[in-house]
């Protein structure tokens, strides 16, 4: 039986599902927490203080989604709001291939990442909390889907093995990390010569996009990034209803750099 909170009120007025730190009351577990989903997605006008909030490249950091606001994750609306499918298709996965799923929550595309590797491949799971991990392990069990390894990182600890990826993919995650430097670091380490970082976020230059400013990134601010931490673009994909696709290989790799295409508007690809 779903469970009416306090959170609930916190999830449908906070931007992303980011909720506050608060520890959940007696009797309220993970699991009742994650399917608790908000009225509201998004708020733009709900501001949130980037007072004392740690910054990197002149970027604040955002603090990172709490296991309690996992239900906005599986949210009905997704599906319109960020189209999945395309952004699956523009990943262009192949059976077999090793992929990394980061920050990968309560495993909303975890799941579907471990369909198209099948069962010769593998997705590693990787999340900071236990409980999101528990929680996309609860959901993987009756798929029997037995292909993903299911990772507890640090915040400066990627648990990322060298030359292992073909891809690693992180969905409005990027501007979560608190360690941005490091974990670019062993994340480049992790790709194989051809593997690809996938950075989806979403774009902080469409002011119709309606998620607050701190949970948003600008195609300039993730090229000022990346490419000062060994990495090159490679690719990109502009046909996603909110987010920007930006695909990075390591500045070694034998794939060709591509010129960044800069987004000109609210159009998308079918």
């Amino acid at each position: 039986m779903r469970t009416t909170f306090k959170y609930l009120a916190i999830l449908s007025a906070a931007m992303l599902g980011i909720v506050s730190w608060t520890t959940p009351t007696a009797g309220q577990d993970a699991q009742s927490l994650s399917a608790a989903e908000p009225e509201v997605p998004a708020l733009r006008e709900d501001a949130e203080s980037e007072a004392g909030l740690q910054t990197y490249m002149g970027r604040p950091i955002a603090p990172p989604m709490h296991f309690s606001g996992a239900g906005w994750l599986v949210r009905s609306t997704r599906v319109e709001e960020e189209n999945p499918a395309r952004l699956l298709r523009t990943l262009e996965l192949k059976p077999g291939q090793v992929v990394c799923d980061f920050g990968c929550g309560n495993g909303y595309h975890t799941l579907q990442l471990a369909k198209r590797v099948g069962p010769k491949g593998q997705v590693h799971a990787t999340d900071i909390q236990q409980e999101m991990l528990d929680l996309l392990e609860e959901r993987a069990a009756p798929r029997g889907l037995q292909n993903i390894k299911l990772v507890l990182a640090g915040e400066a600890d990627a648990k990322a093995p060298a030359s292992t990826f073909d891809l690693v993919l992180m969905v409005d995650v990027y501007h979560e990390l608190s360690q941005p430097a490091e974990v670019l670091a062993q994340v480049r380490s992790s790709l194989k010569p051809q593997g690809r970082l996938a950075i989806v976020e979403f774009r902080e230059e469409d002011p119709e996009v309606p998620i607050r400013p701190l949970h948003k990134m600008s195609q300039t601010q993730v090229m000022k990034e990346l490419p000062a931490n060994g990495f090159k673009l490679v690719g990109q994909f502009d046909g996603l209803p909110w987010q920007h696709v930006l695909f990075f290989a390591r500045d070694d790799s034998p794939l060709a750099a591509k010129e960044l295409i800069p987004w000109a508007g609210r159009e998308v690809t079918p």
